[in-house]
């Protein structure tokens, strides 16, 4: 009754209408509305087409610009950061020792908690005037300070929390120092060379491919923030945490501009797309694989 193209299309069939309705529709839907005066208590039938205008209002938008720097300063230092410390915990929990898995897993739970709605707020309490953090401060003597009513110190608390979440990082960073060949670092101690040496030489290079990966998903990642300043912080003080999804939401759910919503989702969609495609230029000059070694060394035997 069935061949097996018709019954590999029913088992896929799911995946399609999904993908359809929830992804492919919204995206170009979002697209057409950005061309649009569209207000989201109007029927959106009644939307009329404005061309680029919403994309033209962005460059007299002084909200839109203060946003936009706040999220390139998030993003330029949340990545490298985060990068570096998972990079840190990994290699510390590459070594041989005592109850390592259970250090691994604990670890690795931040990155499952931390953007979890509950965690955000829990943040919040603790970096409040009388929260954990300057209760512990005034117990050595120190003065509180007010964390999330200062422009610096609101955006020092948001990043911090995008740093606790290193786990997901940190587990890529793990599985590819467990690929790198014992026999390598095993040369290289009959060389002499130092643990340090080893590791600019040896393992940073091998890495490089995992690096690459770790940084692209970072970096869609960090664009993306928004349940860190939407809780803990609103956007505020004077918008100095004011990321570019925090305004996306507001402007279409709070302001109830749809049109010019769908226009900023998509200059963020733009944004990403250009970074992840300069990424994958660069990877050339700095990504090391396997292959290339392995064509290099044939390339010289021949």
């Amino acid at each position: 009754m069935f061949n097996d193209k018709k019954i590999g299309s029913l088992y896929v069939a799911p995946f399609v209408i999904g993908f359809l309705l929830f992804t492919a529709f919204p995206f170009v839907a979002s697209f057409v509305l950005s061309l649009t005066d569209a207000q989201l208590q109007d029927q959106l039938g009644s939307a009329n087409f404005t061309g680029i205008q919403n994309y033209t209002e962005m460059g007299r938008d002084a909200t839109f610009q203060k946003s936009l720097g706040v999220t390139f300063f998030y993003v330029f230092i949340t990545v490298p950061l985060k990068l570096a410390f998972a990079l840190f915990i990994a290699v510390v929990l590459n070594f041989k020792l005592r109850a390592i898995g259970f250090f691994r897993t604990a670890y690795y739970l931040p990155s499952i908690l931390g953007g979890s709605v509950a965690i955000a707020i829990v943040w919040r309490f603790v970096f409040a005037g009388d929260g954990l953090i300057n209760q512990a401060l005034e117990m050595i003597g120190i003065t509180g300070v007010n964390w999330l009513g200062e422009p610096n110190t609101a955006m020092f608390s948001i990043i911090l929390l995008r740093l606790w979440q290193f786990g997901s990082a940190m587990v890529v960073f793990l599985a590819g120092l467990k690929a790198i060949p014992e026999d390598l670092y095993e040369a290289a101690d009959l060389d002499g060379a130092s643990r340090l040496r080893q590791f600019w030489m040896i393992t940073l290079p091998l890495l490089t491919p995992v690096l690459f990966f770790n940084f692209i998903m970072q970096i869609v990642q960090a664009f993306q923030e928004f349940n860190g300043p939407y809780i803990i912080t609103g956007g505020g003080p004077l918008k100095s945490s004011y990321l570019l999804p925090l305004m996306i939401y507001e402007e279409g759910f709070k302001y109830f501009n749809l049109g010019y919503s769908s226009a900023l989702s998509w200059v963020l969609f733009v944004i990403i797309a250009v970074f992840t495609a300069i990424a994958f230029w660069s990877q050339k000059h700095w990504v090391f694989y396997a292959q290339d070694r392995e064509d290099k060394n044939g390339g010289a035997q021949k």
